[in-house]
């Protein structure tokens, strides 16, 4: 049986990869900072495992990867996932707190779970596993008055080299899933302020579309690695001038 750690898990595609991998018969670790949506997947799910934890604390992420382990033998995947979106501006009305905040769970959140994961399946026997982390079209093209979650998504891709770099004498696999416009209630909100603003709402895909990229990059024998992976909406403006 096979084990994965999803953090973000408790909406959108944190919650989508994370039902697709208990449907496809994955034993599932849950992170999120929210303990109510996890324990209500938990409840629908024998194999899922409810661990509540904020991925900025380096303490309470070592102790939830640790848990997790200690009851499931072993962490196989690691869908690095959590993250934030703060408010829209152009850099100069950006507040400093907000840049921290971003950096703190967008950046910081991903290398202290990557870090933990690597850890563990470095020494586990037999020794290696598979490290996705959520990217974004913002890690190749920004979009306007982002510069916070643009910055820490192109660190982000820096982390994902390093660490399928890193990797190698381990058979520890890292690749990136970059995802632009999957419907989640955050895009719909965004989506539903356009409309009310005379404007046409973002294309959209489906965030079930994700899930099965991330099944797909996560059911590789860990000879064989996806480093990125770009899945869009088809008519966002990301191609050409948009």
């Amino acid at each position: 049986m096979k084990t994965a750690i999803v953090t973000g898990a408790s909406a959108g595609i944190g919650r989508a990869v994370a039902e697709k991998l208990l449907g496809a018969g994955w034993t599932v670790g849950l992170i999120a900072r929210r303990a109510d949506p996890l324990e209500a997947i938990a409840a629908s799910h024998d194999r899922a495992v409810a661990l509540p934890c904020d991925v900025a604390d380096p303490d309470a992420v070592q102790v939830a990867f640790h848990d997790f382990v200690e009851g499931q033998g072993r962490l196989d995947l690691l869908f690095n996932n959590a993250g934030i979106f703060t408010s829209a501006a152009p850099i100069d009305e950006i507040a400093v707190d907000d840049w921290k905040r971003a950096v703190d769970v967008n950046l910081t959140g991903m290398f202290l779970c990557a870090r933990m994961a690597f850890r563990l399946m470095r020494r586990q026997a037999p020794q290696g596993g598979r490290i996705i982390n959520n990217g974004s079209i913002s890690a190749h093209v920004p979009r306007e008055g982002a510069a916070p979650y643009t910055a820490t998504k192109h660190g982000v891709t820096g982390l994902t080299r390093q660490i399928a770099l890193d990797g190698r004498p381990f058979d520890i696999a890292c690749g990136q899933i970059d995802i632009g416009n999957a419907e989640t209630d955050l895009l719909r909100g965004i989506a539903e302020a356009a409309v009310a603003a005379g404007k046409a709402p973002p294309p959209m895909m489906d965030v079930d579309h994700v899930a099965d990229a991330v099944l797909g990059m996560a059911g590789l024998p860990l000879s064989a690695n996806v480093l990125f992976q770009t899945i869009m909406a088809t008519k966002m403006p990301y191609v050409g001038r948009g």
